[in-house]
């Protein structure tokens, strides 16, 4: 008469192969557990001969404590670690690492690993167990508000995109998000792919510190001197200047001036003195006739341009000018800017100037 001994009945611990507890031809006292007359089977097992393991775990264990094993099975939600024969506990992955972008369990242990953990919960009735390794190591966020202060500089690595902005990740477990129009100051930006990339490492400042939901508010373009104070006085109503023609659609163009900014054009502003369209990649002159600071937004039109001089030549045509007004237009004509493309950093040098200019004429 034959008896099966399940491999799981053989000990109260973990077995990967009958032969880890017993030989062929070794005599065993077993426990009969299942007795099937219909199928003639017998069902025995080995270790219901010894008291359960968790029978005597330590009285005094409790939640909190550390404790001491191996890692015998790992899932991609965790990892279970033997502490005591037959005595098991999970660590979730989310346990593993204080960082919020979850990741799997195989990423952090393997079968075999030795590890201290920290008892999160006990449940000996259940005989359950669960444990944590992030607790070895401070929460990032207890001293938040004194390592990455407002105003802060700090580079980040980035995480994940949205539609509104860029994850990042300034350290383990410390996350914040960049609004996409916290990124730049002058382009005009429809998705944080089109700035950034994921992975790859990005300076930051900080805006705002939520300690409750774990989140910062974090600004890239805050990084520089906001270019529109400088602007303001550089695009003045009337004043031409270089630009490049970038994109064209429906509703106008887009345009590409100095300093790294973009001005916007209507259809019929783009119209050259010969009727035809100003195509993409073409460079023309074009007058500003509308700048909005808070709005970020500065208008253009190239018709104005020569439209504006003939209409200038036809009155001239029309009264005899005088020598008062001669001298009048050599000082007006400067006013017509004709700027290069440059950099965003030299509109620092560029305000210095613009500000030592304004206060030599208020000591005269």
């Amino acid at each position: 008469m034959d008896g099966l001994i399940h491999i799981t009945d053989l000990s109260w611990g973990r077995v990967n192969h009958p032969e880890e507890i017993v030989q062929l031809d070794q005599k065993l006292n077993v426990v009969i557990l299942d007795f099937d007359d219909d199928k003639k089977r017998i069902a025995l097992g080995l270790k219901q001969l010894t008291p359960h393991p968790w029978d005597s775990v330590d009285p005094d264990l409790k939640v909190g404590d550390k404790v001491k094993g191996k890692v015998v099975v790992m899932a991609d939600y965790g990892a279970f670690v033997e502490i005591n024969t037959g005595v098991e506990g999970l660590i979730h992955v989310s346990e593993m690492s204080w960082s919020q972008h979850l990741r799997s369990a195989q990423e952090f242990l393997k079968v075999g690993d030795e590890v201290e953990a920290v008892i999160l919960t006990l449940d000996r009735t259940e005989r359950k167990m669960s444990l944590g390794i992030k607790q070895l190591k401070p929460d990032p966020w207890q001293n938040i508000d004194e390592k990455y202060t407002v105003g802060s500089k700090h580079t980040a690595k980035v995480r994940n995109f949205t539609n509104f902005g860029v994850f990042v990740e300034i350290e383990e477990g410390v996350d914040g998000l960049i609004h996409i129009s916290d990124l730049s100051w002058t382009k005009k930006i429809k998705h944080p792919a089109e700035f950034t990339s994921i992975d790859s490492e990005i300076e930051v400042i900080v805006l705002e510190i939520d300690k409750e939901n774990r989140r910062l508010s974090l600004g890239h373009k805050q990084l520089e001197e906001n270019p529109w104070d400088v602007f303001e006085n550089l695009f003045t109503i009337d004043s031409i200047h270089e630009g490049t023609v970038v994109e064209v659609f429906d509703k106008g163009a887009v345009i590409a001036l100095p300093y790294g900014v973009e001005g916007f054009v209507t259809p019929k502003h783009l119209v050259k003195e010969d009727g035809t369209i100003g195509k993409v990649d073409e460079r023309m002159q074009f007058k500003v006739i509308e700048f909005n600071k808070s709005a970020k937004k500065i208008i253009l039109s190239h018709s104005r341009v020569y439209e504006d001089e003939k209409k200038a030549v036809e009155t001239t045509a029309r009264k005899p000018e005088t020598e008062p007004s001669r001298k009048s237009s050599r000082k007006t004509k400067p006013n017509v800017e004709k700027t290069t493309l440059g950099d965003i950093t030299q509109l620092a040098a560029l305000k210095e100037e613009m500000e030592e200019k304004a206060s030599k004429a208020s000591k005269k």
